[in-house]
């Protein structure tokens, strides 16, 4: 294997530059799917590393629960730096994991908490709170989905902007974006390498729900005057992985992308634009990054086998 066991934990930085330009060139509902895939592919793949390499780790630990074979010379040479790398990715995968657990955990709990402070409200779909906070979000889950807002958000916009605000988490709701939103964070706590990737996400599912809303409110304007407003009075989300109306992030770019025409829906970008070399050579390295760590895998697999006996 040499050297390229530890590919995965670099070939991330190959999806920055589909990050930005996705944003930019591609339909916020392609490029939030396209970058969540990446984000997860390359995540699994670098998390794998740790987990091949943290083996021959383990294997060199005085009263470790694994074979002695698995210490064999033989086993250690197939990873480079064996005695390094070997002992640094045991705390590595340990506090992947360890942050991993905690975001689910806190995902969670910021639900469970949100559901008990609707408890004695109507079971509608729109919560109104009396609060002097103006705040509004997506809340997944429970017996059904809720849009979440208070009295002094809806104080501060007019009729048709209030259309569009629940017409944007509506959106959210029904494409499920806190599973997207999730999904990232969970992949840049794997490789911090794909932070860039989450912040893109945040961004573009922002933008897939200032679409929709304006489709269903017909006036591009409007939507872009409410995002404005509330942006100006209100705060962000319980949560990172709760899509808010007006979610910390590049709120000039979202009104200034609803100003201009519509986006069109594109499939894969050709080689010769200029999204085209960037997709490609992204894909090129999740694809890259997934081969060199099933070879990894199946290696290590063979050569653990080979030094135990059955």
């Amino acid at each position: 294997m040499g050297v390229f066991v530890f590919l995965p934990l670099v070939l991330p930085l190959t999806a920055w530059p589909v990050a930005r330009l996705a944003e930019q060139h591609l339909h916020p509902r392609i490029a939030t799917r396209l970058l969540t895939a990446l984000s997860a592919a390359m995540a699994l793949c670098s998390t794998l590393c740790l987990g091949l390499v943290m083996v021959v780790g383990t294997a060199q630990l005085p009263g470790n629960p694994l074979p002695d074979g698995w210490s064999d010379p033989e086993v250690r040479a197939a990873v480079p730096f064996d005695e390094v790398a070997g002992k640094v990715a045991i705390p590595a995968l340990l506090a992947v994991l360890a942050a991993c657990g905690r975001a689910l955990w806190r995902h969670g709990r910021v639900r469970r908490r949100a559901h008990r402070a609707l408890a004695g409200l109507p079971d509608t779909g729109v919560a109104v709170l009396p609060d002097g906070v103006p705040y509004a979000y997506a809340l997944p889950g429970g017996r059904r989905d809720r849009v979440v807002v208070t009295t002094a958000l809806l104080e501060c916009l007019e009729p048709a902007e209030r259309r569009a605000l629940f017409a944007h988490e509506r959106a959210h709701l029904a494409a499920r974006h806190h599973r997207f939103l999730l999904a990232v964070q969970l992949a840049s706590l794997a490789n911090p390498l794909l932070r860039p990737l989450r912040t893109a996400v945040s961004y573009t599912a922002e933008r897939w729900a200032d679409e929709e809303a304006a489709q269903a409110v017909g006036s591009r304007r409007t939507v872009a005057r409410a995002i404005g407003k509330a942006a100006l009075v209100s705060r962000g989300a319980p949560s990172l992985t709760l899509a808010g109306f007006a979610a910390p992030g590049p709120v000039p770019r979202r009104v200034a992308a609803l100003l201009a025409p519509a986006p069109v829906v594109r499939s894969w970008p050709s080689v010769f634009t200029e999204m085209g070399p960037a997709a490609w050579s992204a894909a090129a390295g999740t694809a890259v990054s997934a081969m060199s760590s099933a070879n990894s895998a199946v290696t290590m697999l063979f050569i653990l086998h080979a030094a135990t006996p059955l």
